[in-house]
């Protein structure tokens, strides 16, 4: 993987997601290298996702620069890119990032797929408004290796979850994109670890096919299963989608979790 230091013009930018004011990523690119990301699409970035991470070594300069003149909102870290990719355990711009936030104490939502974010639980507890999400998309150990292939293990996943909450700090699961033979395995054991972890609140996103993701999912499909793209093929054409979002909002219920589509 190739690690090169930029420059940054700008750290935070407005966000269109749900909850968030404002977006924030320490790193272009992502380490973890997950083959379903649309962030290559977003980033209108041809290069092989995964191979490469631009570190933002000025990026908490210039968002202390920001801050003084922006209206204070919610602040989303890691849109696209992970914060807590392991890179981040050498750099800390995320780290840094949040030291700056909290000067003033802006509210601010992590997602991330890694255990990483509990070294910053010290921080994060001093925030007035803060929010942490773990990503699971499947407790099936082959398909994640294959899919996403340098993130936590989901059990590791699930015991962040469970120090977070012991530490005083909210905290959501995101279980997407919703993966064909992937997602439904164990699912009822996913959504009860949810539970006993102490997170209340879980978001459902199905599999969302942006410009070159399939190019990159597909080969590592078939390098599981022959005919594992083909089955992706017919699940993306029919109901599938639609009834496993249902499916785990009603599952979720069962355990007393509330679950809602996150887009």
């Amino acid at each position: 993987m190739k690690v090169r230091e930029v420059a940054s013009l700008s750290a935070i930018v407005p966000s269109k997601l749900p909850g968030l004011d404002y977006a924030l990523n320490p790193y272009r690119g992502c380490q973890t290298a997950c083959r379903y990301c649309y962030a290559p699409a977003v980033l209108r970035d041809t290069r092989p996702w995964g191979a490469y991470v631009e570190v933002k070594r000025n990026l908490p300069f210039v968002l202390a620069r920001e801050l003084k003149r922006a209206a204070p909102g919610v602040v989303g870290v890691g849109t696209v890119t992970d914060g807590y990719q392991a890179i981040e355990g050498r750099y800390k711009v995320t780290r840094y990032c949040l030291e700056i936030l909290l000067r003033s104490d802006w509210p601010v939502s992590i997602q991330t797929k890694s255990s990483l974010v509990l070294r910053d639980v010290d921080l994060l507890a001093k925030f007035t408004r803060k929010d942490v999400g773990l990503t699971i998309t499947t407790m099936d150990e082959t398909m994640g290796r294959a899919l996403e292939p340098y993130a936590s293990p989901a059990k590791k996943r699930l015991e962040t979850l469970k120090k977070l909450n012991e530490a005083g700090i909210e905290t959501w699961a995101f279980i997407g994109p919703i993966l064909p033979l992937a997602t439904e395995v164990r699912l009822e054991a996913l959504l009860a670890g949810i539970a006993e972890a102490g997170t209340k609140k879980v978001f459902v996103d199905r599999l969302r096919l942006k410009e070159g993701t399939w190019a990159m999912l597909e080969p590592s499909l078939r390098g599981i299963a022959e005919d594992l793209p083909r089955v992706y093929e017919k699940a993306l054409e029919g109901p599938y989608f639609r009834d496993m979002e249902r499916t785990i909002i009603d599952l979720a219920a069962r355990h007393g979790l509330t679950a809602e589509p996150a887009f």
